[in-house]
């Protein structure tokens, strides 16, 4: 009998909500204003949801006014990765997690200082862990 493999989007399937495999996997993005982290006031860090690995720390995140979560730097160096996005006819700079390669969102230099950048980032593509 031969074992049969999934392949990695069913994995990713069998793991993720559909809504988070649409934005994680997919690229999709979540209404503004309709995630559950736009207007959370928690601390803690953000983890990427597929993988775990740490992305943003609460304290650096801010209301952008948006509709979606926004921080103005990562939580450790070289947690991300930057890539040139120039679907829907715009030219953007998307984010991805550097670990697993999920889509997290959008990174603008419209941001507070010190870095002046708004890391725009979909709830769905993160899990925040409280501190305690």
């Amino acid at each position: 009998m031969t074992d049969q493999k999934l392949t990695a989007d069913e994995q990713w399937q069998d793991k993720l909500t559909p809504e988070q495999f649409a934005i994680c996997r997919l690229k999709g993005t979540e209404p503004p204003f309709t995630g559950k982290y736009a207007d959370c006031q928690k601390d803690g860090i953000y983890h990427c949801v597929c993988c775990s690995s740490p992305l943003f720390d609460a304290r650096n995140k801010y209301d952008s006014g948006s509709g979606w979560p926004s921080f103005w730097d990562v939580s450790v160096a070289g947690a991300i990765h930057r890539h040139l996005d120039t679907s829907h006819g715009m030219h953007r700079v998307e984010v991805t997690c550097q670990s697993c390669g999920a889509h997290l969102g959008h990174v603008f230099e419209d941001g507070p200082q010190p870095t002046g950048l708004r890391y725009c980032i979909n709830s769905a593509a993160l899990d925040l862990k409280e501190r305690t």
